[in-house]
């Protein structure tokens, strides 16, 4: 009911609604509490719709000032909005960390110009603050915690991540593509946040691609195009730092750990049907790290996953920090035998991080650690 250049003036208190809050089709409004610990909007006994709030085909919308508890599905999704900030807002699922708490915390997907700073997200089963099929985007000072992934930029172009604090979740930070949807993602920095002790227990329901993220992973970036990640801290993951993997190889773990997707909301799947999709590339392409720090105190990976088994039996008590699959796309070399310019992973980290190339596509038979192809430098 809310005119268009509103201000929702909500007050202090705690508040319990049985259905969604919706705001759909409008211009310059802003939703906002008295802080964030003084405004708890709590969606515990919800009885209608998935979303705690849903903001559907807007333009510049702030919501601020506040939490949001326990909806059945995503806390907060906004879809084809133009303009959407969230500041200083709470998403948490309260009591124990299940598989049945909704997928996402803050969610705007099919967005353009995103702003979500100070805010913090804990809890979801799938990634605590995810960004989808959007554009122009900026996520900084946020912190994240005992969610599956911290933070998520899926399918998004000219994305900046930065000034984020990620632990205690399964992996910290990830940087997807993922085939049939409506964009694919290019154009990512990742810098200067805290990404440590991601070590946390994947509580994913069964089938969502999150759930092959390895229990102690700092950031995965997986299947897109144009990333950078530099001025990082990536300390105490137990299992890897930095995984440069391609779609093949989840598809790959999907066979393996197949399941049907389980929960209310709206998280992604495994597609096995991804080479349908003749748009997408399911390559790691112009990735660029450098300059981050990256260790561990930690001396074996964690051993309930395949990656933490592989770790251990290729390298013993010295695990690498940064693996590329080594999974090559046809066009991975041009017809002079060198790297296509496309293709190009580029690593440029102190000598104390150790890089690895994998090798997955021969079962591990060739791979190598230090790799001279990693020895490049690229503009994102």
């Amino acid at each position: 009911m809310a005119d268009d250049s509103s201000v929702i003036e909500l007050p202090a208190g705690q508040f319990l609604f049985s259905g969604s809050l919706i705001l759909e089709g409008k211009k310059h409004v802003t939703i906002k509490g008295q802080g964030i610990d003084r405004t708890i909007l709590s969606f515990k006994n919800q009885k209608e719709g998935a979303e705690g709030i849903r903001v559907a085909n807007c333009e510049n919308i702030t919501i601020e000032d506040l939490s949001i508890e326990d909806a059945a599905g995503d806390n907060i999704k906004v879809t084809d909005t133009d303009g959407i900030t969230f500041r200083r807002v709470k998403s948490a699922w309260t009591g124990e960390v299940t598989e049945k708490n909704g997928a996402y915390g803050l969610y705007p997907v099919i967005c353009k110009n995103v702003l979500i700073e100070d805010c913090i997200v804990l809890g979801a089963s799938d990634a605590g603050v995810y960004v989808g099929q959007s554009e122009n985007v900026i996520i900084r000072n946020n912190e994240v915690y005992w969610n599956v992934a911290g933070i998520e930029s899926e399918n998004s172009e000219n994305v900046e991540i930065y000034d984020n604090v990620a632990y205690h979740n399964t992996g910290g930070i990830l940087v997807f593509d993922l085939p049939g949807l409506t964009r694919y993602g290019k154009n990512i920095k990742v810098y200067r946040n805290k990404v440590y002790e991601n070590n946390f227990e994947n509580f994913a329901p069964a089938g969502n691609i999150v759930g092959v993220v390895p229990k102690g992973t700092g950031m995965i970036i997986l299947a897109t195009e144009g990333v950078e990640v530099y001025n990082n801290e990536i300390t105490d993951n137990k299992t890897i730092g930095i995984a440069i993997i391609s779609y093949e190889l989840v598809a790959a773990i999907s066979e393996e750990t197949s399941g049907e997707a389980e929960g209310e909301g709206s998280a992604q799947t495994v597609n096995d049907n991804y080479k349908q999709d003749k748009n997408y590339n399911p390559y790691p392409r112009r990735i660029y790290t450098h300059d981050n720090k990256i260790e561990s105190s930690y001396w074996l990976p964690a051993l309930n996953n395949d990656f933490g088994k592989l770790f251990v039996f290729n390298f013993g008590f010295s695990s690498p920090d940064i693996a590329w699959d080594g999974i090559r796309a046809e066009a991975y070399f041009s017809e002079d035998g060198a790297i296509n310019e496309e293709y190009k992973i580029c690593i440029q980290e102190d000598e104390s991080v150790k890089t690895t190339d994998l090798d997955a596509a021969n079962d591990f038979d060739d791979l190598k650690t230090y790799p001279e192809e990693f020895n490049c430098k690229i503009e994102i």
